[in-house]
């Protein structure tokens, strides 16, 4: 048996049964169940494999729904952001972010068929009452009293040459164009609809498209067919480029990067801070960013002025089990649990919460300034988010998908999570990845599904050898073959069997199980 100084790095304290609260979406008073745990700490590859089984963390308190039995199903998705592409909604916020900085203009008109600003979170109704009544306030392991200051991430806008003549006719081509040049099919690009009256928007289908448009994309093509390509490059020496030459869609770094006048009437950066362990950056401007998060849930989420407290804001947005980890083939910024401040004229008007994974950026919450709300800043943060998910992965090759919580078909407000594709849904029995298109049929039918095809396939991750088990108890660590013979309680074993089912015999064989 190991002692106290052998101690991993993850160590979690399950929480036997099952817990009911209200839910947060269909306001259900005992309808949402999940599973639970407390992590007193989690190194980020135990969280990676979490998540990749269904599992969500608020603070340090780490829950997974069950999903065959609560109210509103809540199915991790994913986005590809080496594939994405923003869909003509998407360009709109990011235009009107930028007419914003440059001019001050203000733009509150044609917002019908943009998300909603500000559910780009996954916040568990009945949250801080499930944590206080946890009430764990033992502390397994010391956190390292050596703070780590995160490097500011200073995202770096880029030089282009762009043409002053951008008439409203290039505006409207360039959405065409943008759908041509993708590479990717058109229901996965263009996904915000307006229903016609009587009708909801169907995201597996592709987007209507007028006839006008098809004629000119068949005689594009059909011109270039017929041009040899002598005869194309003589074109271009004649400094008449042909129109395919436009027809290469802006990406979304160009879009977000548009170079600004020298007079810009606003500046807008964005820095990255190590929220746990705490960096001097995140001390410094601690109180500012609380004052955010204090109006936000008071206007935008209607909570009394008592209730967004200072205590609550940290367990729920500042405290994290992740470690913090800074291999030299990571990011620059290092692993574990960030905000992402956007910072306009020298304030804080919005905070994203984040956690960088292995393998992925994860978006745990976004609180903003109301004053702002004009900016749609729930659709600009995630594809700021995006962009940044883009850029760690020039580095770290590895890091390549951008995680945005939990999709709730049955909720319409949680639905806008699914226009960011390409996008994938984890199915919550064999915890494959699934493009969403090929699950959206089966949630219209019903708010369960499986979304595996293959009837015979079975969670290949699950726990075999619950005997390895790794328990943390009385100081000591031991697997639960040997744990086991000295207990007498026979409620123990089927509590330690359902927590090897749920985190999967990896995690089970690397996790720190406390038994008091």
């Amino acid at each position: 048996m190991a002692s106290w100084n052998c101690l991993s790095s993850s160590i979690v304290e399950y929480c036997e049964g099952a817990d009911f609260y209200c839910c947060g979406y269909c306001k259900n008073l005992e309808g949402s169940r999940s599973n639970g745990m407390w992590a007193h700490s989690m190194t980020v590859q135990d969280y990676q494999d979490l998540i990749d089984r269904g599992w969500r963390r608020s603070g340090k308190y780490v829950y997974k729904p069950i999903m065959n039995q609560t109210c509103c199903p809540q199915y991790t998705i994913r986005c590809r952001p080496l594939q994405f592409q923003p869909s003509k909604s998407h360009k709109k916020v990011l235009k009107k972010v930028l007419k914003f900085l440059a001019k001050g203009e203000i733009l509150r008109r044609n917002c019908e068929d943009e998300p909603m600003d500000s559910t780009m979170e996954d916040s568990v109704a009945g949250d801080f009452a499930l944590i206080n009544k946890l009430d764990i306030k033992c502390d397994l392991k010391m956190l390292s009293s050596d703070l780590k200051e995160s490097l500011e991430s200073e995202e770096k806008k880029k030089e282009k040459n762009s043409k002053t003549e951008e008439s409203n006719e290039l505006t409207h081509s360039q959405a065409i164009e943008d759908k041509l040049g993708s590479g990717e099919p058109l229901h996965s690009i263009k996904v915000h609809m307006v229903p016609k009256p009587g009708k909801g928007a169907d995201l597996s289908k592709p987007p209507c498209r007028k006839a006008k448009e098809i004629r000119k994309e068949r005689k594009m093509l059909k011109l270039m067919q017929q041009n040899p390509a002598g005869e194309f490059e003589s074109f271009q020496a004649q400094g008449q480029p042909p129109k395919a030459k436009s027809n290469q869609p802006k990406s979304l770094e160009d879009l977000i990067f548009e170079s600004l006048p020298e007079n810009a009437s606003h500046k807008l950066e964005v820095r990255v801070v190590r929220s746990s362990p705490p960096s001097s950056q995140f001390k410094a401007t601690f109180q500012e960013s609380y004052q955010v998060y204090k109006r936000y849930q008071m206007v935008i989420h209607k909570d009394p002025p008592d209730k967004p407290t200072v205590s609550q804001f940290t367990r729920f947005l500042c405290s994290s089990p992740l470690e913090a980890e800074n291999p030299p083939n990571g990011p620059e910024c290092g692993y574990g649990s960030f905000h992402q401040q956007y910072w306009l004229d020298g304030k804080i008007i919005a905070v994203g919460v984040i956690d960088i994974l292995p393998y992925c950026v994860s978006s745990v919450y976004l609180y903003y300034d109301p004053d702002y709300s004009f900016l749609s800043l729930g659709v600009y943060s995630a594809l700021r988010e995006i962009a940044f998910t883009r850029q760690l992965h020039e580095k770290t090759s590895q890091l390549s998908y951008y995680y945005m919580g939990f999709y709730i078909h049955s909720c319409p407000k949680m639905k806008y999570k699914g226009q960011y594709r390409p996008s994938d849904l984890l199915c919550p029995e064999t915890y494959v990845w699934v493009p969403i298109e090929q699950c959206l049929p089966s949630l219209e039918n019903s708010k369960y599904c499986r979304f595996n095809q293959d009837p015979e396939a079975v969670d290949e991750g699950r726990s075999k050898e619950p005997d390895r088990v790794r328990v943390f108890h009385k100081k000591a660590i031991m697997p639960y073959g040997v744990y086991k013979k000295h207990q007498k309680d026979p409620s123990e074993e089927a509590t330690v069997l359902q927590y090897a089912n749920l985190v999967g015999q990896a995690c089970s064989e690397r996790m720190l199980l406390f038994r008091n």
